[in-house]
C-alpha cells in the first residue's frame, strides 16, 4: 500500500514532503524507515529556485551537493571538503552518505 498527498501549496513543498512521508508510515509501517531516511535527507540538503540556479545544495548554504560528489570523484577526502567548505558539517555530509550508500540506486 502506498500513501500520497498532492503538494497543492507550491511554497512549502518541504511541509508536504513530510506530511506525505508521515501518511507513508501511518498507513505502511513497513515504509517507516525509508520515510525517515528522506525526512533526515531533507534537514540537510535543499532546494530553492532563488538559490544557486535550484541546485540541491546543503542546507543553510549555498555549496551544490554536486561538488560535494565531484570533490570525492577527484580523490578529496571529507575532512578536505570540510575545509575547503566551512559552512557544511560533518552531521550533514554524513546523513547525505548514508542515505546514498541506503539508496537501492
Amino acid at each position: 500500500m502506498t500513501a500520497s498527498f498532492e503538494c497543492t501549496n507550491h511554497k512549502s513543498p518541504l511541509i508536504y514532503g513530510k506530511i506525505n512521508s508521515i501518511l507513508v508510515v501511518l498507513l505502511d509501517p513497513q515504509q517507516a524507515t525509508i520515510a525517515m531516511q528522506n525526512v533526515d535527507l531533507f534537514e540537510v540538503i535543499e532546494r530553492d529556485p532563488t538559490k544557486v540556479s535550484g541546485a540541491w545544495v546543503f542546507r543553510g548554504t549555498r555549496v551544490p551537493v554536486a561538488a560535494f560528489f565531484e570533490n570525492l570523484k577527484d580523490g578529496a577526502s571529507i575532512d578536505q571538503f570540510l575545509e575547503w567548505f566551512p559552512g557544511v558539517t560533518r552531521a550533514q555530509v554524513e546523513v547525505l552518505l548514508d542515505r546514498a550508500l541506503a539508496s537501492p540506486h
